[in-house]
């Protein structure tokens, strides 16, 4: 153990130059860093919620929305199915979680069961399909109920709740944060933290708008001034961005769904110099509005955001190169707004924050002052315990500690991770159990010095009798580590990767580095006695 050829020290030594090259961009200026290469410049460690400032939101999926959209999908789908079977009927309803259907003719029961059971979808069927029905079809005299079952609802649930977490983390990218947690939290809930984010009233409208676009006809034949609208049609308001506040008496069919959009982007018309959203469709979309656009010619197309109407321009001509353009008063801001919402996609469900926090950057800056207060205090704590106690072969143990702090930010760059304070205090222990292997080895020596052994001996039996002792403790922490990782989350997950980052460095200060040291020092000056 105390042999080491020169192609391993001049590993050590590589590994070591190395890391302070890995890390060295974490304390350079904005415009140092501007003159590096961008994938040596990025490579560094971001600071988390606590340190940096910005906003954590709590959001909550409005599941009754969910099952509303579902029962109102059963009723449009019952009145096709019956439609198609020749099965009369006097009215259909929406409940909570049920559609009933008035029959004309209670003899036609069995035909309408019959048929409405093509509205059940498989569900909790797994990677190997089946699965059961999602609505169970019941007859009572002229009146069939078509309910949703709990599995449906479960499923309903479960797809709302992933669903609504990737358009938030597209939304959320689209805005240009670095660095945010976005994760479940609970059956319903979406936990959100924006690390620097200076605008976070504009975050939370982008993430409680539902963004559901859709493009239908305008019932021409109807007056919105009379408050009431005829048979398959509604009165929708106009958006707040529109120059006159109007009603539009607009059609309940769904021409064109907003989700075969393909790109969004905003920009300003070149002849009146408006905000404007300009949008393309994809094949299956651009198809659907050229043949609605040619059909109807002459007649006002609403464009519809989330139940207002956005415009609703007369179609002139047909539009068969699935792009068109949306105006609406819009000033950058909110036509840029628009433009990320219709990118991403729309939500499932709305958004509600039920929970709201924001850290001012001055919070984090003295969080960062405490942590790196801590962490100095107690490196320097450390090593005047281990100079006092083993001299030499303690300020070894301070310079691998030194190394052992470079190469823990330097991991920590690369994987370009999250610090946060619970991340400093992994730090801060790391150097704690590294220095504890030193503490054994230098108590191995130590023993064996004092049973009058040579000394050469000493230090190959110190090194010998510590490693099993070393390789056990941080085994039994790094298991421990894992299950804090896996079942942990957010800066529990951090502070988990520091501490495990710190246990492998450690194995290699303590019983690689520091060994080297000291056999280095050993060989060059051939004491009578270790000066331990």
């Amino acid at each position: 153990m105390l042999y080491f050829s020169r192609w391993k020290i001049y590993t050590i030594v590589a590994i070591c130059v190395a890391g302070f090259i890995v890390m060295l961009p974490n304390f350079l200026g904005r415009e140092t860093l501007a003159s590096l290469p961008s994938w040596y410049a990025h490579s560094k460690v971001s600071l988390g919620l606590d340190l940096r400032g910005g906003s954590h939101l709590l959001l909550e999926v409005d599941m009754s929305a969910v099952i509303r959209d579902r029962v109102e999908g059963l009723v449009d789908g019952a009145r096709q199915q019956l439609r198609t079977a020749n099965v009369g009927y006097t009215a259909i309803n929406a409940g909570d979680r049920a559609v009933t259907v008035q029959l004309r003719d209670p003899a036609q029961s069995e035909d309408a069961v019959k048929a409405l059971r093509g509205l059940a979808s498989p569900v909790g069927g797994g990677a190997l399909g089946g699965g059961q029905p999602d609505v169970t079809v019941a007859a009572s005299g002229n009146t069939v109920t078509v309910t949703l079952s709990e599995v449906a609802l479960r499923d309903r649930a479960t797809q709302a709740i992933e669903q609504s977490i990737e358009i938030v983390r597209r939304r959320i990218d689209e805005t240009g944060v670095n660095e945010p947690t976005i994760a479940r939290q609970g059956t319903d809930r979406i936990l959100v933290q924006l690390p620097g984010v200076e605008d976070p009233d504009r975050v939370k409208r982008l993430l409680g708008t539902t963004a559901k676009m859709t493009f239908r006809l305008v019932d021409t034949n109807a007056d919105a001034s009379t408050g009431r609208a005829p048979p398959g049609s509604e009165i929708l308001p106009s958006a707040e961005g529109e120059r006159f506040q109007t009603n539009y008496v607009i059609r309940k069919k769904v021409e064109v769904d907003g989700a075969t959009l393909k790109n969004a982007s905003a920009s300003t018309n070149s002849q009146s110099g408006e905000w404007v959203v300009n949008f393309e469709f994809n094949s299956a979309g651009a198809n659907r509005f050229a043949e609605i656009t040619r059909a109807n010619v002459g007649r006002p197309f609403a464009i519809v955001l989330d139940n207002k109407v956005i415009s609703a321009p007369v179609i002139r001509e047909p539009i068969t190169g699935g792009r068109g353009q949306i105006s609406g008063n819009f000033s950058a801001a909110t036509a840029n707004d628009l433009s990320v919402l219709l990118r991403a996609g729309a939500l499932p469900a709305p958004l509600k924050v039920i929970e709201e926090r924001t850290v001012g950057p001055d919070l984090g800056a003295d969080s960062i002052r405490a942590g790196l207060t801590a962490v100095a205090v107690g490196f320097v704590m450390v090593c005047v315990y281990m100079i006092a106690s083993y001299g030499l072969f303690g300020s070894f143990a301070c310079f691998a500690l030194l190394i052992n702090l470079v190469l823990t930010l330097a991991a920590l760059s690369l994987l370009q991770a999250t610090l946060t304070l619970p991340g400093i205090a992994g730090v801060l222990l790391s150097l704690g159990l590294a220095v504890d292997a030193n503490i054994l080895i230098n108590e191995r020596i130590r023993e064996e010095t004092k049973k009058g052994r040579g000394v050469f001996a000493s230090m190959e039996a110190g090194f010998s009798r510590a490693y099993s002792t070393i390789v056990d403790s941080n085994l039994t922490t790094a298991i421990k580590m894992a299950l804090l990782f896996i079942f942990g989350t957010g800066a529990i997950k951090g502070f988990a990767v520091t501490i495990t980052f710190g246990i492998l460095i450690s194995m290699f200060t303590a019983t690689v580095l520091v060994r080297l040291m000291m056999v280095t020092w050993l060989r060059r000056t051939r004491p009578a006695a270790l000066p331990v």
